[in-house]
């Protein structure tokens, strides 16, 4: 791959140690890149820094890179290297020029509501397929080490509960299984419970999941709704340990799991956490192609001899 993006113009906002190991790819393939929040990281001096949108916006970007983790829901924005606070709010996506697409992890429903009244390209990167995939083995190898941390068995012969079995459910049912986990999968779907008896797990449709949660030592949730509700926390061993890494606020009831001793934990994010630099580097693989994707032509950079940058 050579330098795709040269001439690029890239404003990174935020973010925690995945943006440390793609923004120097992101420079090797061309692209020059600003950084807000970004001025505790160990970057240094490798990027130029600025300090607000509006000067985001006066470097004429071609496109906005916020966290995979998007933001909280007054839209605090995380920053782990940043002096001050960051916020995606209304107004700064009302300073974003009709083109620049804005790339994000997550975007929270009124994001997404207002961008799409003010015609803003954004862009959900956690959605994408090849993103999930890739993302899933960190996401699956990071829960299974809270789960050892949090629990006094191991993993080897205990009851493993999977809800959803999506793309990090589905990995984190093999992986399990490799570690000679008892796992059950929990879904919905016919496909999905078929897909469980042809890995050689137990299946359990949702329907049935409080009669049969009561077996469960560990329960690993990917489900982003509230699928651990009363009703189903009643059903549980008090002993048994949640391990949650639907996005915020998760599908666990988190205050109920408290009161009745049930050790519940939200992780989500967990790529960047337990494997910043793989994380950062699955990044760097989709980046590319999904910037030239969503750039408009006239903001296009073409190379002597005319031809446009493309990915081989």
């Amino acid at each position: 791959m050579g330098a795709v993006l040269e001439g690029i113009r890239l404003a990174v906002i935020g973010g925690d140690d995945r943006e440390i190991y793609l923004i120097p790819e992101l420079q090797r393939l061309g692209a020059q890149v600003f950084g807000l929040g970004l001025e505790k990281s160990p970057l240094g001096d490798t990027i130029e820094h600025v300090t607000s949108f509006k000067e985001i916006m006066a470097k004429n970007v071609d496109a906005l890179i916020f966290p995979m983790f998007g933001t909280d829901e007054r839209g605090l924005i995380k920053a782990k290297y940043s002096e001050k606070p960051i916020f995606l709010n209304r107004q700064v996506l009302e300073s974003i020029p009709q083109g620049v697409p804005l790339f994000i992890g997550f975007a929270r429903p009124l994001q997404k509501m207002a961008a799409e009244q003010l015609n803003v390209t954004l862009v959900e990167v956690a959605n994408r397929d090849d993103v999930a995939i890739l993302n899933s083995i960190p996401s699956a190898e990071g829960a299974i080490q809270m789960a050892m941390e949090a629990t006094n068995i191991t993993i080897h012969s205990s009851q493993s509960f999977v809800l959803g079995i999506g793309r990090t459910g589905l990995t984190l049912v093999h992986m399990l299984k490799g570690m000679g986990a008892k796992v059950t999968a929990v879904a919905r779907k016919p496909a999905d419970l078929a897909r469980a008896l042809e890995l050689g797990v137990n299946a359990v449709e949702f329907s049935r999941l409080k009669e049969e949660i009561g077996k469960a030592e560990i329960v690993f949730n990917t489900v982003p709704a509230l699928v651990i509700d009363r009703e189903v926390l009643d059903n549980m061993s008090r002993e048994a340990v949640i391990i949650d890494l639907a996005s915020i606020p998760g599908g666990t009831d988190f205050e109920y799991a408290q009161l009745l001793g049930i050790k519940a934990l939200l992780a989500p994010g967990l790529p960047g956490i337990v494997a910043p630099k793989s994380a950062g580097k699955i990044l760097a693989k989709v980046y590319p192609q999904l910037i030239l994707e969503y750039l408009p032509p006239n903001r296009r950079k073409k190379p002597e001899g005319g031809a446009e940058n493309e990915i081989q």
